[in-house]
Formats: structure tokens, sequence, C-alpha cells
């Protein structure tokens, strides 16, 4: 079985996450993916457990990839980039909007080179527009697209921030949407494209809960899930508490200790305190099922991240996998979702050191003599980690 993407040849701009997260799964579909760093290398470098010289963050955000570090203020390194463009179908970058035309590698400037170029600019705030040139981490758009106060709205707790980049996986994903869909329709083009994907764009279209706030209809919706304390630990119930309450009087001859005279919020508390008990009641996994399943109810094991490596079903879809280490042994990673029924994709290769595939990039994309590889090493337009002052 082959990989759905093999033989398209992917440029990797970008740092952190929105855009290296969307290459890394081109790669794990089967595409060449170079990592195309600057000297001093991606962020994500200083983030995580170092093992082999590489970050668990940015391990996790390039695996799979080859990687080429080039300084673009040397000069004939733009000559360089222009010269890659030619071999590649598509190019990810997510610096701010204006700098790629800085550097002289805009996507007019690019695409004159290579008209069948797909590239992917994924910034905060988008291409153009009042605030295109603001800088944006995945928080800044959790609070400008309503996410840090809908949360504080609904728990009553302050201000804070999502423990997950919602922001940047939402246009990452998005985008890599957009890449394959464009390289679809190149195939009865012929022409190449410039994606323009922003943060806040695909996080606001993502969002299942917006349309209350855009309508003020919050009391339409289902009530919060709860989590309740069982033998087991702490499980979520997706249900509204209202149904499950019904199920726990009428079907097991839960007792309901409130009455009609009652103020509502004292007879939702005296319910919910009942609940409680008997939820504290299912000691294991088999009463739990019994209960939930009769009244099919799904519901979730609060668990801690940590020990996601024994979930189950994770364990059984080998959803967590060894890569080499660079270090003599090997490292835990995730996998990638896709499983197809015809086709192969997953991790082929750890993450690289900076400028780790120099030689062998240009050798095979440009077929680059030894004299031309040496100039630019000469002339600090190609780096290796090294020999990076």
């Amino acid at each position: 079985m082959e990989y759905p993407l093999t033989g398209i040849k992917v440029l990797d701009l970008s740092r952190v996450l929105a855009g290296p997260y969307a290459a890394r799964m081109l790669a794990e579909l089967g595409a060449e993916v170079v990592k195309v760093e600057p000297p001093e290398g991606d962020l994500t470098r200083n983030w995580g457990k170092s093992i082999g010289g590489l970050s668990g963050y940015y391990n996790h955000c390039n695996l799979g990839k080859r990687g080429i570090c080039i300084d673009m203020r040397a000069d004939g390194a733009v000559d360089l980039i222009k010269d890659l463009v030619k071999e590649a179908d598509i190019l990810i970058e997510n610096f701010r909007p204006g700098v790629m035309q800085r550097l002289g590698i805009s996507y007019d400037t690019l695409a004159a080179e290579n008209p069948r170029l797909i590239m992917l600019s994924i910034s905060g705030f988008g291409q153009e527009g009042p605030e295109s040139r603001r800088p944006a981490f995945a928080s800044v758009i959790h609070a400008e697209a309503g996410l840090v106060s809908r949360k504080s709205v609904r728990t009553g707790d302050p201000h804070s921030d999502y423990p997950v980049s919602l922001g940047d996986t939402n246009a990452s994903l998005h985008g890599l949407t957009a890449v394959l869909s464009a390289l679809y329709l190149r195939l009865r083009t012929g022409e190449g494209q410039h994606i323009d994907i922003s943060m806040i764009d695909a996080t606001v279209a993502t969002d299942d809960q917006l349309q209350y706030d855009l309508e003020n209809s919050h009391d339409t919706g289902p009530l919060p899930n709860d989590v309740w304390m069982t033998g087991i630990g702490p499980i979520i119930l997706a249900t509204d508490f209202r149904f499950f309450w019904r199920c726990l009087v009428d079907k097991l001859g839960v007792s309901d200790p409130s009455t009609k005279e009652m103020e509502l919020e004292q007879r939702i508390l005296l319910r919910r305190e009942v609940t409680a008990q008997y939820m504290l009641g299912l000691k294991n996994v088999e009463q739990i099922n019994e209960v939930l399943d009769r009244f099919n109810i799904p519901w979730g094991h609060v668990r801690e991240a940590s020990d996601l490596a024994n979930h189950p079903t994770l364990r059984a879809r080998q959803t967590f996998v060894e890569v080499d280490d660079r270090a003599g042994g090997t490292r835990s990673v995730t996998q990638s979702p896709y499983r197809f029924s015809n086709a192969v994709s997953g991790i082929r290769s750890p993450a690289p050191h900076r400028g780790e595939h120099n030689e062998a990039i240009l050798d095979e994309w440009l077929g680059a003599d030894n004299k031309r590889i040496n100039k630019l090493k000469q002339t600090r337009v190609l780096l290796r980690e090294d020999n990076i002052i």
C-alpha cells in the first residue's frame, strides 16, 4: 500500500505550531517535507524535555521532516529559496503578513518561479485588514474570539486561558484541508494557489457554541455536562442532569428528597446531593456501565493526560508509537489519526536537527555539486547546528 501524498514536495518555513503541525500531517500522509529553519532555530526547540538535542514540543510538531538551515539575511539566500521553490509543490509559512514580501519571497515572486506552487500562509488576523500586522499566539486568539470570556461566564471562574492551543490547531487543520483541496484543484487547472488562513477565522468558524452567543440563546441549549465522583474516580456524563435525575427516580427507585414547596434552587441542590451519593456508590466500571448503558448515557473517565498511553482504545489503535530519540533509545510520540483501508500513513522519522540534511536536500532537489554547496557554507547562507555562532 502507498502513502496518499507520495511524490509531493513541501517547503516548511513556518515555526511553533500552526504551520509546523500542518506540515507534519502532510509528512505522515507521505509528502517529502523539508523544514527550513533560521540560524536561531524554531522557538519550540526550547520547550519540553530535551533528548538527543531535540525538545519534546519541537519533536512533536516536526516529526517526519528533514531539515535545512538558511540565513535569509545572507547574500544568495533568496536565490536558494527560489531554486527550492521551483521543485516544490507546497510552501507553508506563518510569518506576520508583510515579512515574506520584505524577504523578497512573496507569493507573486515565487509563483513567477513556479506557477504550480501552492502556498499556505497562516497568520493571526489574515493577510489583509485592520489588524493583519498584529502578532498572535493561540492565547491571543482565544481571548479575541470570545472563548476566554465564555469559559468564565459558564464556570464562574476568573478569566483564564485554555491549556491547549485551539487557535493554532484550528488554523493548522483548516489549512491542511485547504492545501489538499488546492492540490486537487491543481489537477484540473494546472495552477497553484495562495491560501490565506487566519487563526481567528478558523477558530470562529470551528466554534460550535458561537451561535448561542450570536443569538443570545444559551438557555435553549443543553445543560453543561456534569462530572461525578465514583469508585473509579471522577467521570463525566454526556447528558442533561434533568434527564439523568428522572432515570434515577423513575427507573432505579432513588427517592426524591425535595418537596413542591421548596424553592427551585433548593430542590436542585438536594437532588444533586442525592445523585452524588448514588454515583459514589458505583464501585467499578461494570457497575457504571450497567447503570448508564441502561439509559444509553455516554460517559468518560476523567483521566490524567500523562497516563493516556494506558488508555485501552489508544493502546489498541497504536496511537502512541516509539521513535528514535537520537540518543541511542526511543521516545513515545503520538501517531497521526488517519486510518485508511487501502493506503498507509504515519510517522517515518524523528524531527531533524538544524541543518541536518543541508547537503542531501541540495543534492536531491537541486542536483547541487560540492562547489555550490561549499560556497553556500562559506557565505553562511547554509548553516548547521554545530557551526552556528
